[in-house]
Formats: structure tokens, C-alpha cells, sequence
């Protein structure tokens, strides 16, 4: 081997690139693909908000956590969780050091980009029968055209009873669709902008096509589509003013690739950093400091509500850690720290024009840390100070878990927010920490298997 040169020397001292994991460490490549078969299973269980607020609370009472109360006492190792309203969850796990001293906060969001039923939904036009749907979250509508959907939802009816609804999930279920136009007749259709290849307002999604058999009904396809899921749930079409029914892809979490290097699945943002946060509290036994894990609601849609982080819910929690210690909460939430787990738009080499390559994230490099989102001038940003870069960094860097810097495209190009200027409003240093994501918001996104597992690996060592 030639002895390098003095230039060669000092560019390896001096200059950084983020290396890819695959050629730097291939182990990793079969406990990246270990790790993400429990990642798919949580994908495919958990499909909406509520359903992952489920399949959370069933894995965190396999591992001994108890729903947490605001009276009680606890001790180095415990763990609990609170659930908000059924559709935001908070696990803990309590650690040697007051919390006084600050706790450690994960974030991360469980909502994802839908179609919502509308609250008076079922019509019949032309002897068929449709459902209305109102989009929730930045989709890009026509994607969602001639696409497999599946009906996720609630249902709270006359009597109280709540029922929960899924359809087109299990094998020889009916799925359900939205029609678009034959090439031959699209002619008009071309004419519009890719905006509005399909409009909020063609989003009609068919559900029936059969009619009741009696010849004095006037919507009898209609009544049939309201007669089988009256017998398969017993709800009335008044039932869907006391309902939230989503309309997702019908789709499992599938490998992708030949080399089964990436996953493919609907809803990863943010459910890939719900899931490794959640693997990553698990994990952690006798913590230094009080974990406190959030898998939230409403990030799409500007975390607004009670279930969302714009909202007090998560201060409350604080506060009541605070008040068991008998310590002041401003002073807990002034030494915490927190990682706003969220994803980024990973480089794509087919759209290079929209991306600054020197600032953008790639897949196979790691979890990508974001030091401020928003869009223009930083707007609805957090924007992270040096002194927590450095510190987030030196723990990923004690760990050997793989990361890199990444923005969310060119500057004026677009832009987007995360949950962390919610957080850092309550006087907490936070900043961005999550998966590259391909496809992002579409019904089905994909992400590097290695990213996943380092994304675990950080969350992880914060913990530590």
C-alpha cells in the first residue's frame, strides 16, 4: 500500500462525508434486517393512530409497563404509560437522576396522510353507491386515484357502544377505489395541472354497485351497501356523525428490491420514528435520566388538538413528574432535552433539480440530522443551537451509530414543520432526528433498512 500523500493526510483530518453503511459496515446489513420484521409487523397493525395507540400499549404491557399514576411513587426502572383520548401515547421509563436534572424526550407522530369519510358520506349516483372523503394532511391527490383502499375507523353509536371498524385488511376482504378516466377519454383531463389531476371533490371512493332487491326503494344500491355493514356492525347511517372512518391503502409493508434493502409500506411518516423510539424506550432499562416517549397525533395537519402537540397534554405529563418530586416544572423543562423524531425527504437521484445535494440526505447513510425545517426564511422552524448539535452528535458519535445533516430540499423550494417548535415553545432545547424517507406522503413510501436501524441505534444511546 503507497504511503499517502501530506494532501491526503490532512483532507482525511480535515474534510467530513457521510459514509455509506452498507461498504463501511456490512454486518449491519442482517440486524437491519432483523430489526425491521417487528418494524413492518407495527406498520401493518397499526394503520391509523388509534390502531398504533393499541398495538403500543399491548407491546409496552408485554414488557411490564403500567398505566401511569399521577399519585403514585416510583424508583429507578420503573415503567409506565399514559394514552391520550385513545389516540396519542406517552411511555416512561424513570431513571437514577432527579428530574429535576431534565428527562429525556423522544417524539414522534402516528398520523399519516388519508382520506377521512366526510361526516354525512354514503350517496348513490347512477346506480352506484360512493363514499365522500375529505383529505387529511398533504397528499398529492392524484396519486391516490385507482389505488387499493382499506376502511380503518370508530364508531360510536346511538347507545354508547363503540365500534371499531376494519375492512380490506384480511385475506378475502373487499377493498374499495377511487375511479379515474381511460386514457382515450382524458383529453380535458390532461389539460390540468398535476395538482389537479384529480380534485379534493372527485375523491369519491365506490363502495357498491348491487342493488337491494325492491323495486319502490329510490337509492336501492345505496340501502345495500347500508344493509351488509349494518349486519357487520350493527351502525345505522346516522352512526357516521358519531364516526371517524379513514380510508388507507390497502397495502402490507413489503421488502423492496432484490436485495430486500428498503421497506415499502403506507404511513412511514412518521411511523418509522414512532416504532424506533418505541423499540429504543423498550430497551432501556435504568436510565440516567426519566425517558419520556410520545407517539402523538395531528403532526400532519399542525399537531392542533387536544391529542396533538400544540396542545398542553404533554406539558401536563412534565407536570406531574415535576409535582411527584416536588420540584418546579419550569426548572424540569428548562434541563430536558429532545429529540423531535420525524423524517426527511431523502435525495432522489430521478428529481435532482429540487434538492441541494451538499445538504440533502441519502438513504444507506444513516439517521439524518436536521438542524431547523420550516420553508423560506426558516419559517415555523425550531432552528437548534450549536451547543445541542454538539451534544447530540457526541452521543452518536460514543455509540458508532451512522447519521448525517440533511434539509428538506432547496432553500424556496418548499419546506415543511415537525413537532419541534411545539416542544422547544415549552423552554426545551430540541432539534430533528429521523429516517430519509423516498416517495414521502405518497400511499407508499420506502426507506433504507439500514437508516431504520440506526435511527434505533441513536434514540438508543440518547437514552443511554
Amino acid at each position: 500500500m503507497s504511503k499517502k500523500t501530506k494532501g491526503q493526510e490532512l483532507a482525511e483530518a480535515l474534510t467530513w462525508s457521510a459514509p455509506n453503511i452498507a461498504k463501511d459496515a456490512p454486518k449491519q446489513i442482517n440486524k437491519a434486517q432483523k430489526f425491521c420484521e417487528g418494524y413492518k409487523k407495527f406498520l401493518d397493525k397499526g394503520k391509523t393512530e388509534r390502531e398504533c395507540v393499541n398495538y403500543t400499549v399491548t407491546l409496552l404491557e408485554e414488557k411490564g409497563y403500567q398505566p401511569f399514576d399521577a399519585e403514585g411513587h416510583y424508583k429507578t426502572g420503573d415503567k409506565v404509560y399514559f394514552v391520550n383520548r385513545g389516540k396519542s401515547v406517552i411511555a416512561t421509563t424513570f431513571g437514577k437522576k432527579s428530574v429535576a436534572e431534565g428527562v429525556r424526550i423522544n417524539g414522534a407522530h402516528i398520523d399519516a396522510p388519508r382520506l377521512d369519510l366526510k361526516p354525512n358520506p354514503l350517496y348513490e349516483k347512477e346506480d352506484i353507491a360512493y363514499l365522500k372523503t375529505h383529505y387529511y394532511g398533504g397528499i398529492r391527490k392524484y396519486q391516490w386515484g385507482v389505488t387499493p383502499l382499506a376502511m380503518h375507523g370508530v364508531v360510536i353509536k346511538k347507545d354508547g357502544t363503540k365500534v371499531d371498524i376494519c375492512i380490506g385488511e384480511e385475506e378475502g376482504d373487499p377493498v374499495f377505489c377511487i375511479t379515474d378516466l381511460l386514457p382515450h377519454l382524458a383529453a380535458k383531463q390532461n389539460q390540468r395541472t398535476l395538482a389537479d389531476g384529480l380534485k379534493g371533490e372527485e375523491l369519491n371512493i365506490l363502495i357498491g354497485s348491487l342493488p337491494f332487491q325492491d323495486e319502490e326503494v329510490k337509492e336501492p344500491v345505496k340501502l345495500l351497501a347500508l344493509q351488509l355493514l349494518n349486519e357487520k356492525y350493527g351502525i345505522t347511517e346516522a352512526d357516521f356523525f358519531r364516526a371517524e372512518i379513514e380510508m388507507v391503502p390497502a397495502v402490507k409493508a413489503s421488502d423492496v428490491g432484490l436485495d430486500r434493502s428498503l421497506v415499502g409500506a403506507y404511513g412511514q411518516d412518521d411511523r418509522i420514528c414512532a416504532y424506533t423510539a418505541l423499540m429504543a424506550e423498550l430497551a432501556t432499562e435504568e436510565p440516567t435520566y426519566t425517558t419520556v416517549t410520545i407517539l402523538t397525533d395531528k403532526e400532519e395537519i399542525g399537531s392542533v388538538g387536544n391529542t396533538g402537540l400544540n396542545s398542553d397534554y404533554v406539558l401536563h405529563y412534565i407536570e406531574d413528574l415535576a409535582d411527584m418530586e416536588k420540584v418546579p416544572v419550569r426548572r424540569v423543562l428548562q434541563n430536558s432535552t429532545c429529540l423531535s423524531a420525524d423524517v426527511s425527504a431523502a435525495y432522489d437521484p430521478t428529481f435532482p433539480d429540487v434538492f441541494e445535494i451538499r445538504n440533502s440526505c441519502q438513504i444507506n447513510r444513516g439517521c439524518v440530522l436536521t438542524k431547523y425545517t420550516g420553508a423560506r426564511g426558516k419559517s415555523a422552524s425550531n432552528d437548534a443551537g450549536a451547543e445541542l448539535m454538539a451534544k447530540v452528535i457526541g452521543i452518536m458519535d460514543a455509540e458508532g451509530v451512522y447519521w448525517q445533516a440533511g434539509e428538506l430540499g432547496k432553500v424556496d423550494e418548499g419546506g415543511g414543520g415537525t413537532i419541534a417548535q411545539y416542544v422547544a415553545h415549552m423552554d426545551i432545547d430540541t432539534v430533528d432526528l429521523g429516517v430519509p424517507i423516498l416517495s414521502m406522503h405518497a400511499p407508499f413510501e420506502l426507506a433504507s433498512k439500514l437508516d431504520v436501524y440506526n435511527t434505533y441505534k441513536a434514540f438508543k444511546a440518547f437514552y443511554k
